[in-house]
Parts: structure tokens; C-alpha cells; sequence
């Protein structure tokens, strides 16, 4: 490949870069308030606390059915949880990348 098409697509995928974080920016910066310790420990706490429930809810279903299968309403409510969890989890995430890449403000306490 010749070196001005390397270096052509090196200064698109830089533009197009920038122009996805100037995007996410403005949309994001229009959603949410800048993000400090207050508010965004309350949210790992709210994960943190949605993980638990799951695990208690898995150990409690395999401490109780050692021998036996769990019933479908017992699985119904496994899954509940870890369904609970695994949103929080990847909102969680979603933000935490958002924050890595400088698409939210992080405020002043």
C-alpha cells in the first residue's frame, strides 16, 4: 500500500475518532450532570448491592438443592436477579468507559 494511502487513513480514522468523541460528548453532557464521588459511589453501591442479591439468591438455591434440582420458579427468580445485576453492571461500565474517554464532565464535590 503506498504511503499516502496509509497516512490518508490514518488522518480518516483520526477525524472520524474525534468526531465520535465530539458526538458523544454533546449527547452525553446533555443527559447527565458531571460526575462526582457523591453520585457516582451511590451507583456503585446500588451494583454492588444487586451483585449480593444475585450471589445470596445462587448459594441459597445450591446450598438448599444439594441432591435435588431447582424448581422453574426458583430458576425464574436466579435468573430475576442476575438479570437485575448484570444491567446495573453494564450501565456501570457504560459510564465508567464514557468516563475514560472524557464524554462526561467529572465535577467538583
Amino acid at each position: 500500500m503506498p504511503m499516502d494511502q496509509t497516512a490518508r487513513q490514518k488522518r480518516f480514522l483520526m477525524e472520524v475518532e474525534q468526531g465520535v468523541r465530539d458526538t458523544n460528548q454533546d449527547v452525553i453532557h446533555q443527559r447527565i450532570p458531571p460526575v462526582t464521588a457523591a453520585n457516582f459511589l451511590p451507583f456503585a453501591n446500588s451494583v454492588a448491592r444487586l451483585r449480593a442479591r444475585y450471589l445470596e439468591a445462587a448459594f441459597r438455591f445450591t446450598a438448599k438443592h444439594s441432591d435435588d434440582p431447582i424448581n422453574d420458579d426458583e430458576v425464574a427468580e436466579l435468573r430475576r436477579h442476575r438479570e437485575l445485576y448484570e444491567e446495573a453492571r453494564d450501565a456501570f461500565e457504560a459510564l465508567r468507559h464514557a468516563i475514560d474517554r472524557g464524554y462526561v464532565d467529572i465535577g467538583d464535590e
